[in-house]
């Protein structure tokens, strides 16, 4: 038994490790066909896209990790019964649930090690991931002036040239619409040729423009024919910062974020947040009724000498007020909504982690049972059906978490609607597969009686 039992294991090892890094290469090619507009053109440095990758591909290992337990458990169970290797093992006295158990215990061992991971690892992943893309996003592309194009990625600066020598750096017939006062194109500089060039300290973009003209307007001669200065040079020099160009270090923007912090911080965080939302809505109720009471109390007092005052007025007074009121109270209900909705989206980070890594329990019974119900036809009709059911459990799962995002239902009820639903199916499916039954053929349900 111990014999069959290393024989299992690594049986499930390979094809376990093999779709692994299938789903992960697909999620990768995915998360970078997504962002593909922002990567593209920005000088990115090997190592800078190397760390944005890894960073991406530990980011999508607790997904990947029940598709993958999924998948080679329809591949090593239905090899075994394509095979009449599982036939053999029961009929030798081995029941199903003995032939799954280390199995069984390498999967309980693989959905810890995904807890773990989401919650020590991810974490960093997402907050270093996070920042990094967030810095690309932000990075302007590499300085490439295009012909008879104006280029407007140097702040305060528009400029248009006719054409340029790439080997030499050499510009002809240069336009530059100088704005870095905020105050409109009051100085246009114009040559007929230029040099541009990286400073030594590759901070500044120098341009030195020869034989040109710079044209100031004048506020005082605005409303005159001549309103401009015209200043003649044979050589000027323009430095460009180059500041916004290059990558910034964001990591203290995603800080504290919820998509940063591991169980035992969400679980803080959301104690805090609890702790505000209630103080928060103790103070409104309190606003509120106090300045209800006193419109009331005013009121009252007014309707002491009501036949010298005015009906109408003491109405719009009471109309107005009652709007105020209304103002108020929706400009606070909608801040407590979306207090609410910070700490559903902590809460929902915290069961991720865990729903995730039960799901790969799941997954296992899922593929398993069906590999072992369905003995013939190589792996593509068990493959199919894993397949099938577990886009469903995914598209369950994420319609649970839109839901709890939007506070239609509580995170526990949303992202582990998915879970709940699993798990009578996979205990079906181990059922069946324990008392040998089979999925019906088609052909059985259209007989051709001759």
């Amino acid at each position: 038994m111990k014999k069959i039992n290393l024989y299992l294991i690594r049986s499930f090892i390979g094809p376990f490790l093999i779709s692994l890094f299938i789903v992960l290469f697909i999620l990768l090619m995915q998360f970078l066909w997504k962002y593909i507009d922002d990567l593209i053109g920005k000088g990115l440095s090997i190592m800078q896209v190397s760390e944005l990758m890894m960073y991406s591909i530990a980011r999508f290992v607790p997904l990947a990790l029940p598709i993958a337990v999924l998948i080679s458990s329809v591949m090593v169970v239905g090899k075994l019964g394509e095979n009449y290797e599982l036939a053999a093992m029961q009929s030798s006295g081995i029941s199903l649930f003995k032939i799954f158990k280390p199995l069984f215990i390498v999967i309980l061992f693989i959905a810890t090690s995904s807890y773990l991971f989401s919650n020590y690892v991810m974490p960093i992943a997402n907050y270093k991931g996070g920042s990094l893309l967030y810095d690309i996003k932000k990075k302007k592309p590499s300085v490439n002036i295009k012909e008879g194009i104006f280029y407007n990625d140097i702040d305060g600066y528009s400029i248009k040239i006719e054409n340029k020598n790439s080997s030499n750096n050499l510009l002809n017939d240069i336009l530059i619409y100088d704005h870095t006062d905020n105050d409109g194109n009051k100085k246009v500089i114009s040559a007929k040729s230029g040099k541009m060039e990286i400073s030594d300290d590759e901070k500044y973009m120098e341009l030195t423009l020869y034989n040109g003209n710079s044209y100031i307007e004048l506020e005082s001669n605005r409303n005159k024919k001549n309103n401009h200065r015209k200043i003649s040079f044979t050589q000027n020099l323009i430095r460009f910062d180059l500041s916004g160009f290059d990558m910034k270090n964001s990591e203290l923007l995603y800080k504290g974020h919820y998509a940063m912090l591991n169980n035992n911080q969400l679980k803080y965080s959301i104690d805090s947040l609890n702790s505000i939302l209630e103080k928060k809505k103790t103070i409104i109720f309190k606003r509120l009724s106090e300045n209800y009471k006193y419109n009331i109390n005013n009121s009252l007092d007014s309707l002491v000498n009501i036949s010298s005052l005015n009906i109408n007025r003491i109405y719009e007074t009471a109309i107005n007020k009652l709007r105020i009121l209304k103002s108020v109270s929706n400009s606070n209900s909608d801040e407590i909504k979306y207090k609410r909705a910070i700490i559903a989206k902590h809460k929902i980070e915290w069961h991720r982690k865990i729903s995730l890594a039960f799901a790969c329990l799941i997954m296992f019974f899922v593929g398993a049972s069906v590999g072992s119900i369905v003995r013939k036809g190589g792996f593509s009709i068990p493959l199919l059906i894993s397949i099938i059911l577990f886009v469903v459990y995914y598209v369950i799962s994420i319609s649970g978490e839109k839901t709890a995002k939007d506070l239609s239902v509580s995170p526990l009820e949303g992202m582990w609607i998915a879970n709940f639903i699993f798990i009578p199916i996979s205990i079906l499916l181990f059922y069946l597969a324990i008392n040998n039954s089979k999925f019906p053929k088609l052909s059985d349900y259209f007989k051709i009686n001759i």
